[in-house]
């Protein structure tokens, strides 16, 4: 996202188009792009890691790809440390659905994309808290079936299983 917005960006900004990538990839694959958790706070939904990694940074003596390739945030804002970055991660699907993503809400504000996200039915007003959203909360916002929502939840659970198998690097 940071790169096809040329490098920088609102982290606001950030946080919710990420948001709405993962929404999508649920939607589309059964399965999200980050394997973040999601929160409803006064702003909207957000990815809450990645709303740690910047208000809070990372963890001293851990490894961190997130550091290694988004700056600190300044001005309310972030870059890419470097632009020549790897998508290795990404898979050609999700790197498409990103393009999309960005292409139909990059253009808005992020007071504009607070307003849009404020209207999904998944997102409930916490008075200042934080209230999770469930993965469950989103596919059924997606008019996903119950039998739908059980398969997905399972096999999610079960790549988060051998995800922490795997040591980080």
């Amino acid at each position: 996202m940071l790169k096809l917005r040329g490098g920088r960006m609102s982290y606001m900004k950030l946080i919710k188009l990420l948001y709405l990538a993962d929404r999508e990839a649920l939607l589309r694959w059964g399965r999200p792009v980050t394997t973040d958790r999601y929160i409803s706070m006064d702003h909207g939904p957000v990815l809450s890691k990645v709303l740690d990694l910047i208000n809070e940074g990372q963890k001293p003596g851990v490894n961190s790809v997130w550091a290694d390739y988004i700056s600190e945030p300044s001005g309310y804002e972030v870059s890419l440390r470097n632009p020549a970055f790897s998508k290795d991660e990404l898979s050609p699907a999700e790197e498409i659905l990103l393009g999309e993503v960005f292409e139909k809400y990059g253009r808005l504000s992020r007071w504009d994309l607070v307003d849009l996200l404020h209207e999904l039915p998944e997102w409930q007003d916490p008075n200042g808290g934080a209230v999770p959203i469930g993965v469950a909360d989103i596919l059924r916002a997606g008019r996903k079936s119950p039998s739908e929502i059980s398969a997905i939840e399972e096999e999610l659970d079960s790549l988060a299983m051998a995800e922490s198998l795997v040591p980080p690097r």
